[in-house]
């Protein structure tokens, strides 16, 4: 199944080249990955291939992922000084 954010990267052997070494453990949206070989690819031998993610992120980016409260409490008003609308 396809989605907007899946990922690839690029899982190298031992003899892998330089050219991909530098690429190694980089996340890439599928649709903008290189070809296998890369173009720089010295290796004739080239057995590189592309791990799947469903999604280009590692790991959660927001607190609420992580079960931590997400901003300031409902209830609490922040602001100190009236809006700049006239109706404030």
């Amino acid at each position: 199944m396809a989605t907007d954010f899946h990922a690839v990267s690029i899982r190298t052997k031992s003899d892998a080249c330089a050219a991909v070494k530098v690429l190694e453990g980089q996340r890439f949206l599928s649709r903008e990955a290189l070809m296998l070989p890369v173009p720089d690819c010295d290796n004739p031998n080239c057995q590189c291939i592309y791990e799947h993610f469903d999604d280009r992120r590692v790991g959660p980016r927001r607190d609420s992922e992580v079960g931590l409260p997400s901003g300031p409490p409902a209830d609490e008003e922040r602001r100190i000084d009236r809006g700049r609308r006239a109706t404030d």
